[in-house]
């Protein structure tokens, strides 16, 4: 059994809401990951057994190795379907916010979000959540939204109408936010939940394959690059740095998803406890960072980068360029010594 973190006055609106709409929209965050993606399909299956109507609305397209995931061909991608998106928008009731804690992860689909006249409930894991949904289910002590959304139908009395892709749904959610289980999950919880989405028929190596083994040669080409080429470690900081230039993700075909998972190979060399990936986007510095122990990655990321998120999974953004940001890490990187294990 599961305890019941989330409060039971949350409980109680996030029914009462839904109970009295059929038009839902669930959106999540500009460059969709695993969580987002999990969550929001997951709610989205949810509801239509129920009888909703929902629709899945993102700012910008997800990694094609999500492609597979049950109900990815219905999601609206807000880049492309502007003018349906806001539509929808204007019709809907209510409006799921998931997977971010504040309006500006959503980019350019933020105004026509905020403008609906229909109700918000924030459902996320993040830390310090802005104030613009009128229920906020927000809980950082919880490994990922997807895992908070399998919550939230449980405690709704629901539970026996997650059928096999919703539950295949939050599976990847909690996987791809955890790296495979590798942080953020050592709570003896997640995998009661574990346990009960594979009784529902979750194969979870199969999931696991259809995420992690179904990427391009050129994206293997592409990390031994930044492997060999690209990788900087820090030793007396026990810190790793890869950077990558948008000429230099063009020479291997770059496509959206091809970097997932990059920061984190630094942190199987030995003596590295902190690591930083950054890359060269349209018109800034995309950066993630991941640490291990008690290194507080999404201390660095606020600090430096106009981002934030868990102790060892954060990120942010930089509007520097690529060389000015490196050596902004750089120069702030004795900041943390104290710190460090």
């Amino acid at each position: 059994m599961i305890s019941k973190i989330i409060a039971e006055d949350l409980i109680t609106k996030v029914k009462k809401a839904i109970d009295g709409v059929d038009k839902i929209v669930i959106v999540a965050h500009v460059g969709p990951d695993g969580d987002a993606m999990g969550s929001t399909l997951a709610l989205w299956h949810y509801l239509m057994t129920i009888e909703k109507e929902p629709v899945v609305i993102v700012p910008t397209a997800f990694p094609t190795f999500f492609n597979w995931m049950p109900g990815a061909e219905q999601v609206l991608i807000y880049e492309d379907s502007k003018e349906k998106a806001d539509e929808l928008f204007g019709e809907a009731e209510l409006i799921f916010t998931l997977d971010f804690n504040t309006p500006s992860r959503m980019a350019k689909m933020a105004d026509a979000v905020l403008a609906s006249p229909a109700d918000k409930i924030l459902v996320d894991h993040h830390l310090h959540p802005a104030d613009f949904a009128k229920v906020a289910v927000s809980y950082p002590q919880i490994s990922s939204t997807s895992e908070l959304i399998f919550r939230l139908i449980c405690r709704m009395g629901d539970f026996s109408k997650i059928n096999l892709a919703c539950a295949e749904c939050i599976y990847t959610g909690m996987m791809t936010d955890t790296g495979g289980f590798t942080y953020n999950s050592n709570s003896q919880e997640i995998y009661i939940i574990i346990a009960e989405l594979i009784k529902l028929g979750v194969d979870k190596d199969d999931l696991y394959r259809k995420v992690f083994n179904t990427y391009s040669a050129d994206r293997l080409r592409l990390m031994g690059f930044c492997l060999y080429e690209k990788m900087k470690i820090y030793p007396e900081y026990r810190a790793a740095l890869i950077t990558v230039s948008a000429d230099e993700l063009k020479q291997f075909n770059f496509v959206n998803g091809d970097a997932e998972g990059f920061v984190n190979i630094p942190l199987s060399v030995h003596g590295v406890d902190f690591s930083v990936f950054m890359r060269e986007d349209t018109d800034k510095i995309k950066i993630s960072l991941r640490s291990q122990g008690t290194f507080p990655a999404n201390k660095v990321a606020t600090d430096l980068f106009n981002g934030g998120g868990h102790l060892n999974a954060a990120g942010g953004e930089s509007y520097l360029s690529l060389a000015e940001t490196q050596q902004k890490f750089e120069d702030a990187l004795p900041n943390y010594r104290d710190f460090l294990e």
